[in-house]
């Protein structure tokens, strides 16, 4: 699963992009929502958080996520403490979707590589 969120000022309009494929690189869901006005951060939790309901909501047991999000991959990963009060409730409630899954890995891409989620963020800022 690649994941994105994005927005234009930071807060400013804010949307999320989500792709999720199978092993085989074919494409299972593609989500594309704007969030209202939000900071780049809260974003990029939304979109992973949307993503992996949606990946449970598909029956996925299994689940790689691929973001550009540095500090998100490095929160999660318990790495970097989650220490801004906007942020904490979104942690808190990946979390458990996290403990749902039979296997969960999280990994930090460059922005070139996760251009369809990118893309996807930007079509939902641009919908507002």
């Amino acid at each position: 699963m690649y994941s994105d969120g994005g927005s234009r000022g930071n807060p400013g309009e804010a949307g999320i992009g989500v792709y999720i494929e199978d092993e085989n690189g074919n494409t299972l869901r593609e989500l594309c929502q704007f969030i209202g006005t939000q900071t780049n951060n809260i974003a990029e939790y939304k979109a992973l958080s949307r993503g992996l309901e949606a990946a449970l909501d598909m029956g996925i047991t299994e689940i790689s996520c691929l973001l550009d999000s540095e500090l998100v991959v490095k929160q999660i990963k318990g790495e970097y403490k989650v220490k801004n009060e906007g942020i904490i409730p979104m942690y808190n409630m990946i979390m458990p979707l996290i403990k749902k899954f039979q296997s969960f890995e999280i990994r930090h891409i460059r922005r070139e590589l996760n251009k369809k989620a990118d893309a996807l963020a930007n079509k939902a800022m641009d919908m507002k």
